[in-house]
């Protein structure tokens, strides 16, 4: 039977991953509410 916590000891994962983790959480990407609000602001400058 395989023991699920000495798996999770032996974890590593792999370089790709991490990598791809760093550059995810170091981006400083827009969601959804950001686009909106600089849509908004943007919609407010036209109408002044």
């Amino acid at each position: 039977m395989i023991d699920f916590n000495e798996e999770l000891k032996k974890f590593k994962p792999i370089l790709e991953v991490e990598q791809a983790e760093d550059a995810i959480y170091k981006n400083d990407l827009k969601d959804i509410t950001d686009v909106v609000e600089e849509m908004m602001k943007e919609l407010k400058n036209t109408k002044n």
